[in-house]
């Protein structure tokens, strides 16, 4: 498999810390673990990247279902 199966993206929680939310595929499925037990705020362009990365994610679980 060459293509990417995980994507980052930043945040923040609910007391301005940084965190990472990861966008993955398993089975065929997307994914999405955000900061444990926090809330994910995401500026505009963080939302930009997790659209994006949904996108990705999308793309590559079509992929394996064939």
């Amino acid at each position: 498999m060459g293509a990417q199966e995980e994507w980052q993206v930043s945040c923040r929680d609910i007391a301005s810390r940084r965190r990472d939310m990861t966008v993955f595929v398993s089975q065929g499925h997307v994914v999405i673990t955000v900061p444990p037990g926090e809330a994910a705020v995401l500026t505009p362009l963080e939302v930009g990247r997790l659209r994006a990365a949904l996108r990705d994610a999308v793309v590559s679980a079509s992929n394996t279902d064939m």
